[in-house]
């Protein structure tokens, strides 16, 4: 519900607020030590220079904002700073529908960014309160896809959340508690590359933005769900950290650094198997003679890192060497099928591949010139034009007709080689033979044209000289 113990004040007042601190010098060593903090976090990471993440000097954040105390103190604090840094600020309200205060939360949360200038979208999701994850862990990934789907439609350069260093202590001790690696103890990353995620706030403590809510006369909700010590998260801040807090007062700071720490060492790690996918993943699958080649350890290290690259969580440490045994012992023409969430872990011709599972559905689309087309089998084909290879455009390529196998299909790529069938050129190819079925046909007229992965019709092809068409198939979950 909304807060009224700590200082409810009006629409006007935190309009009010926003104002006074926008009226502070543009100087990070004369603001509020909060705001200061905040403002040495964007400086670092989204001006735009070689080694920031920006991807132009007018960022585009997107904030999740729940309404509590911690988001509804980010709010403030990134409009007091848009004057200064001239980024652009979007929210977004995830309404799971499962408090009675739920109503009341989202629109608070409108008349904050009414009254502070900011777009707001409130997102309703239905959260699965019968799901094997738990409530807790299935509303977390439910807002977090509401967020990653916004934050693509209005093309934002960063998520940004208010996490913040208590939130890191805690997170630190519950992964501590399941037995969790060096990916799983750094707890929060500040930035998150891979799904263009931010917490700013991760060095600063949940007491500050109190202090700073009160000072700035702010208004916030609280959620009465937070004092259910049922959940983890709330057993360790209200049972464990006073317990740890009494004996050792700087424990949160502590193991916030400790944390931080062992980010450097993941960092590490990942470059490790960036260095080894670059001789043994092609295509998104991955070399199984190379892998075995390397340590037991740095093969799990680059298996973790591939499925980092799909948003996976990380399997267990048992599941994961069970995954390693089975991929590098399995005999040569064994079918392995392993699910990873919702991803399927197969091997073909001594390669791992992650595979989504989807249903063979025939489709007739016509090609107008896109740079892209989606597929309706959730693949993709890209488009470019190059000189020497591809379709050869002086036979006026417009208007491809792109459908799905129907079997017995014929084809010649090499004008030395005789006329196969699609079937043989689709082994010899390698092309694994679950992705088979799903591969797009590009047919220019009645013609055959190009089959992705395989060829060109001989005749068709572009000379050294001339320029051509070249299409490639991005299959689903690559």
């Amino acid at each position: 519900m909304v807060n009224s113990k700590k200082l409810l004040k009006s629409n006007a007042s935190i309009k009010r607020a926003g104002k006074q601190v926008l009226a502070s010098q543009p100087v990070s060593s004369e603001l509020h030590p909060v705001l200061s903090e905040l403002h040495s976090f964007f400086t670092q990471h989204l001006t735009a220079d070689e080694s920031s993440l920006a991807s132009s000097p007018a960022s585009k954040l997107l904030l999740a904002l729940s309404g509590g105390l911690d988001s509804s103190v980010l709010l403030h604090l990134l409009v007091s700073l848009k004057p200064i840094l001239r980024f652009e600020l979007h929210a977004l309200h995830v309404h799971h529908g499962l408090s009675p205060n739920a109503d009341a939360w989202a629109a608070l949360c409108m008349e904050q960014c009414q009254s502070l200038d900011v777009p707001i979208r409130v997102v309703q999701v239905n959260v699965d309160q019968s799901s094997k994850l738990g409530i807790e862990a299935e509303a977390r990934q439910m807002r977090y896809q509401a967020l990653f789907d916004e934050r693509l439609s209005i093309q934002a350069d960063f998520v940004v959340t208010a996490h913040h260093q208590d939130d890191q202590a805690e997170t630190f001790i519950l992964q501590l508690m399941r037995g969790a690696g060096v990916k799983g103890l750094s707890s929060m990353a500040e930035v998150d590359r891979i799904r263009s995620l931010i917490r700013p706030l991760l060095r600063v403590s949940r007491q500050a933005l109190y202090d700073y809510a009160i000072q700035n006369e702010l208004q916030w909700c609280d959620d009465e769900s937070n004092d259910n010590t049922q959940y983890e998260r709330n057993f360790v801040r209200h049972d464990v950290m006073p317990i740890l807090q009494a004996r050792y007062p700087s424990v949160k700071s502590v193991l916030s650094r400790t944390a931080s720490h062992l980010a450097e060492a993941n960092a590490l790690l990942n470059t490790l198997a960036e260095i080894d996918a670059q001789t043994l993943v092609e295509n998104d699958s991955v070399c199984l003679q190379g892998l075995s080649q390397l340590s037991n350890s740095r093969a799990k290290n680059l298996l973790r890192w591939w499925f980092a690259q799909h948003y996976l969580s990380m399997p267990t440490s048992d599941h994961l060497a069970e995954m390693l045994q089975q991929l590098l012992n399995a005999k040569p023409d064994a079918e392995l099928s392993i699910k990873i969430q919702h991803y399927t872990l197969r091997r073909y011709q001594q390669r791992a591949y992650l595979s989504i599972e989807q249903i063979n559905e025939p489709f007739d689309l016509v090609w107008n010139g896109e740079n892209e087309l989606m597929v309706p089998n959730g693949g993709k084909l890209i488009f470019r034009q190059i000189e020497g290879a591809g379709l050869a455009l002086k036979f006026g390529m417009t208007r491809l007709r792109i459908t799905n196998r129907s079997g017995g299909e014929r084809f010649k790529p090499d004008v030395l080689r005789p006329t196969r069938t699609l079937k043989h050129l689709l082994q010899a190819a390698n092309i694994p033979p679950w992705q088979r079925d799903h591969l797009p046909l590009i047919y220019w007229q009645d013609t055959l044209a190009c089959v992705p992965g395989v060829g060109v019709a001989h005749e068709l092809s572009a000379s050294k000289d001339e320029l051509g068409l070249d299409i490639t198939w991005q299959a689903l979950g690559t």
